[in-house]
């Protein structure tokens, strides 16, 4: 427990780290970099290049800071934060560095402002904060390990098949190189990737939902290739998984996420954007194995029938999934597109088409795609009455506020 002078000076530091957050955190990755160049291949570069990483770990301090005398409130986050964590190979070790160079940022960006009364308020709460994650993280790491067919730290796959599934997106089955069984995981979970592009010089770790259901020899992942567009770069790891052939291998973490939707009969109503739907894709996989009756509205958003995956797939689906609404929107259909009647709405996912689909506003929510996406679909549903509570959103690069950026908008 925070001592009640500890909590006082904590919560005083709020409206600097509002000022001041970003700052801190840069020099923060700076000074941890400079330090411990091997930790390069934990950190997505594109994310620290774009400032994503940077803007997301001024959220969680700043977050840290507002609910400093009831740190139980972010231990949900702590657990999603940390799945992410253990599937990276983040020990216990680590914390102590992170600790220095974060004090250490706060000293060089706040200079004079920085006494040595705040900082060690701060080295006193960033204790227990770390120590929440090492527990949640133990807990993590000993269930990946011990469930049948898991492993610690990376296990060597073969690609043995891959399928182009639209002109962007391509499936990869994983096998392990050992021939031996592979952990189940659910639907919503993701693999780990440790991957060594050329031209880089160190690894680099990426996650990719999991798109079929689980119990088989394999592993499906469905990745989109990122090029690059006007002034945005293309994703260097993506690109290099799209060189990748039938018979090369990867490092693979075992299965993690929280993106999970419990087992019950509550109305269901899945909103995706673009390779969004790979998650979809194992639940409803799951749920045609199962002979579900759960009721289930899925929309799927894409540019147009040239970059939908799973289309074919999806609709097979469907037809198994007799209490499943599903529909399809275009935001610029192509001449094809309009002449073989592929989709169901033109432009965005609005409250009509939800209405029209017949969705349950006090029914669960997940959304999944692109982070203008989700901030778009969790507006509406606000607006449309959808309690907080019932809605859940799946990050795959650092994780903003979508709550707070939703409303402001």
């Amino acid at each position: 427990m925070l001592q009640e002078k500890t909590i006082a000076i904590i919560k005083a530091t709020v409206p600097v780290l509002e000022v001041h957050g970003e700052a801190i955190t840069r020099r923060f990755y700076e000074r941890l970099f400079e330090a411990h160049p091997e930790l390069l291949n934990v950190f997505n570069i594109n994310n620290q290049r774009q400032g994503r990483q940077q803007a997301a770990l001024a959220n969680a301090v700043y977050a840290a800071a507002v609910h400093i005398e009831k740190l139980d409130t972010i231990i949900p986050v702590v657990k999603q934060i940390g799945a992410k964590h253990r599937s990276l190979g983040v020990l216990p070790a680590h914390y102590p560095i992170v600790g220095e160079h974060l004090l250490g940022a706060m000293r060089d960006v706040l200079q004079e402002n920085a006494t040595d009364e705040i900082i060690s308020a701060w080295a006193e709460a960033y204790g227990i904060i770390a120590q929440a994650f090492i527990d949640v993280e133990k807990e993590l790491y000993e269930a990946a390990a011990e469930q049948p067919g898991g492993w610690e730290g990376l296990r060597s796959f073969r690609i043995t098949r891959r399928i182009k599934e639209s002109d962007v997106i391509d499936s990869f089955y994983l096998e392990p190189l050992d021939q031996k069984s592979i952990a189940a995981f659910q639907p919503g979970q993701y693999l780990t990737l440790q991957l060594k592009a050329p031209g880089v010089d160190y690894a680099q770790m990426r996650h990719y939902s999991l798109s079929d259901s689980p119990n088989k020899s394999y592993y499906r992942i469905s990745v989109k290739r990122e090029d690059e567009r006007d002034t945005t770069p293309g994703g260097l790891i993506s690109r290099y998984i799209h060189s990748l052939s039938v018979g090369d291998t990867v490092e693979v973490a075992a299965p993690a996420g929280e993106f999970i939707i419990p087992e019950n009969t509550q109305p269901l109503t899945l909103l995706s954007g673009g390779v969004g739907m790979t998650p979809f894709m194992s639940y409803m996989n799951t749920a045609a194995d199962q002979a579900s009756e759960r009721h289930i509205v899925w929309i799927h958003a894409a540019l147009n029938g040239d970059v939908h995956a799973f289309a074919e797939e999806s609709e097979q689906l469907a037809e198994r999934l007799t209490h499943l609404t599903k529909r399809v929107v275009y935001e610029r259909p192509t001449d094809r597109d309009e002449r073989d009647k592929q989709f169901d709405a033109k432009g965005y996912i609005t409250a009509d088409v939800l209405r029209e689909a017949g969705f349950h506003p006090e029914g669960l929510f997940f959304i999944c795609g692109p982070e203008p996406f989700m901030r778009a679909m969790y507006h509406l549903l606000t607006k449309l009455g959808v309690k907080q509570e019932n809605i859940t959103f799946e990050f795959f690069g650092p994780a903003s506020s979508i709550e707070a950026q939703a409303i402001a908008n």
